[in-house]
């Protein structure tokens, strides 16, 4: 097996990088010089890798390449980071760059909608997996059939109507980067540039996709029945849908760490679930979110202490700052809707609602074939109503082309978004006291 050479720096007193000068070339001898075991301990450390002159050098994340990248034909395999930190997030991409270096080729998978690529090690298991942004479905170079037959480009609107084409790669680090302490278990997750000859056949050699840690699992949620999941697990993957209002939370992205089928029937075990696939959280507008746990009997069971602690700890505005600054392309919009789910999460749990009921209240209704809006749509296009100007019928027909409900935060000003925040939080009150009365 040939083994590309491979440079690496790390500097752990400052954290920061120091890029070589234009002749310099840092090679490993062989991997037997890579302390891999330390480098996957390193707390924040930064890790830098020569890039060749003809390609951009980021000099805010780490960049993994290998050297001879001047010759691209084929393309020698590299990985930088665009976004995303951490130690997890550095040794997942030391190991995929090692992978890589080792000539060990990506391979498509089969399942989804969008172009997918599992890495494994030397020792055959799988590390990681890449869904570059331009192979996501209706986008140009989709593997799976669904190119848009209107040659819809990147920006314009996916399967789901409030996420953009070549838009979900920074919902899956959103995620990643919004799940406090691992709370929910979204595994490390980085947007990269892969360079590696298994993408030669397309129009780009070099792919921008989100990386992500591999989870070994022995079936999804639909293998098995919501019975043998454990309350904490589904709470927690909740918790993070009701912020993050996923449109497509379903069976096959909750991941069951659990692998002796026989042990589930035969010990009555519970089963801890895993989260993945993030790509259509934080939509521009509020949608129809789909939530599979809504119906579990775990999600009507109350929250416990630790979860409601967690949930009062969460700063809607505080994660707001670090999407704008970790994730500067995810638009405005989408960070507002982020901060009105979580106002609505807390306020909600204040009340006594349990997971079920807050899931349903974010749910539209469908009663012979039509549609109506959610609890929280109503409860918001009131409160726009109540502080909307002159140009108020302008923006009522801007959120009717949003579809049902459509309720978009964006088309407001700084003073009007802080009105709406203001009123929004004295209303969601009323609503939660009007339900303690009924039931």
């Amino acid at each position: 097996m040939r083994l590309f050479e491979m440079a690496v720096a790390i500097d752990q007193q400052h954290h920061g990088f120091k890029p070589f000068s234009r002749s310099q070339r840092c090679k490993l001898q062989s991997f037997g010089h890579l302390d891999y075991n330390n480098i996957l301990e390193l707390n924040q450390t930064t890790i830098l890798a020569f890039q060749a002159d003809n390609i951009h050098r980021s000099f805010s994340t780490p960049c993994l390449p290998l050297t001879g990248v001047e010759d691209l034909n084929p393309p020698h395999p590299r990985i930088e980071i665009v976004r995303g930190s951490g130690a997890p997030v550095h040794a997942l991409v030391v190991e995929v760059a090692v992978a890589m270096a080792s000539g060990i080729q990506p391979i498509p998978l089969p399942s989804g909608l969008g172009g997918a690529y599992v890495f494994h090690n030397q020792n055959g298991n799988n590390i990681a997996v890449a869904k570059p942004v331009d192979e996501e479905p209706f986008a140009l170079n989709n593997p799976k059939g669904l190119q848009s037959t209107n040659h819809q480009m990147l920006g314009q609107p996916s399967l789901k109507r409030p996420i953009r084409i070549g838009e979900t790669g920074i919902r899956e680090l959103a995620a990643y980067l919004l799940d406090h302490g691992g709370f929910s278990g979204v595994p490390p997750t980085a947007l990269v540039k892969l360079c590696h000859a298994t993408f030669s056949d397309s129009s780009a050699t070099v792919k921008l996709a989100s990386l992500q840690r591999f989870v070994g699992h022995g079936f999804d949620a639909g293998e098995l029945g919501p019975s043998l999941f454990s309350v904490d697990s589904v709470h927690q993957i909740g918790i993070l849908d009701i912020r993050l209002m996923n449109l497509d939370r379903h069976a096959g992205n909750m991941l069951v760490m659990k692998h002796d089928h026989n042990s589930f029937v035969n010990d009555n075990a519970v089963a801890d679930l895993v989260p993945i696939d993030h790509g259509f959280c934080l939509p521009e507008w509020l949608d129809d979110p789909y939530f599979e746990w809504l119906h579990w009997p775990q999600a009507s069971i109350p929250f416990s202490e630790s979860e409601l602690e967690y949930i009062s700890k969460l700063d809607p505005f505080k994660d707001a700052d670090i999407l704008r600054s970790e994730v500067p392309s995810l638009r405005e919009s989408s960070i507002r809707v982020l901060i009105v789910c979580t106002v609505f999460l807390k306020k909600a749990v204040v009340a006594g609602l349990c997971l079920a009921d807050i899931g349903q209240m974010m749910t539209r209704e469908f009663c012979r074939g039509e549609e109506s809006s959610s609890e929280l749509e109503n409860i918001c296009l009131k409160v726009k109503t109540s502080i909307k100007n002159e140009n108020g019928k302008e923006e009522d027909e801007k959120e009717t082309n949003c579809g049902i409900g459509g309720i978009s935060f964006g088309d407001m000003n700084k003073g009007e978004w802080e009105l709406f925040l203001e009123n929004f939080d004295k209303f969601v009150i009323g609503v939660f006291e009007d339900k303690k009365c009924k039931n």
